[in-house]
């Protein structure tokens, strides 16, 4: 809602520039995007831009929060809901497939090149994943198998829907539910047969 001077409130004109924000990064990457760039395309002036945010690294770390906790919460809601661990394996992954659909600009944004290359960022990607693993772990109940190990495994699944989604993206002939099917199938053939010996 706007205020009669036509100004949003705070915490929408907020979070409308961070899904601005997100949707220019996303399309010229870090470096090459300019706040101007950002206040141009969100249609308000760069001072209006730098009361929310202090500088471009800020904005950038803001949008990386945003997504990521978007992320995580659709994936663990998803699976919470479900009744059996297989169905968990199978609502997270279409969870998961279902945000990178909707949202390809997040995904491009929190997994690409400069999320990666800067420490401060990579360890906001890191903890998604973290987050996303620790659900995994959850499930892969094994008896004798240490929390490490269980650890290890959950990393290796995010891993692997990490692989196939950027396949995926290249590749947009495929249908997300078949994907997610043949995702979760993989994943789960592997979680069934593992035991101590």
């Amino acid at each position: 809602m706007t205020s009669p001077s036509g100004r949003l409130p705070a915490l929408e004109r907020r979070s409308q520039l961070i899904t601005v924000a997100r949707q220019v990064f996303a399309r010229r990457g870090f470096h090459e995007t300019s706040m101007n760039d950002v206040a141009l395309e969100a249609g308000v002036t760069k001072p209006v831009l730098y009361q929310h945010f202090s500088s471009k690294r800020d904005l950038y770390q803001a949008v990386l929060e945003d997504v990521g906790e978007r992320l995580r919460e659709d994936v663990i809601r998803a699976a919470a809901r479900a009744g059996s661990p297989r169905e968990q394996v199978t609502t997270g992954f279409e969870a998961y497939l279902a945000f990178v659909e909707a949202d390809p600009d997040g995904f491009r944004v929190l997994f690409g090149g400069a999320s990666r290359e800067d420490e401060e960022w990579s360890s906001i990607a890191a903890a998604v994943e973290q987050s996303v693993a620790d659900g995994i772990a959850e499930l892969i109940a094994v008896e004798g198998m240490s929390e490490a190990h269980r650890q290890a495994l959950a990393h290796g699944v995010v891993g692997l829907a990490e692989g196939m989604v950027r396949f995926w993206k290249r590749s947009p002939t495929l249908d997300r539910a078949e994907l997610s099917r043949d995702l979760s199938t993989l994943a789960w053939a592997g979680l069934r047969g593992l035991q101590i010996d």
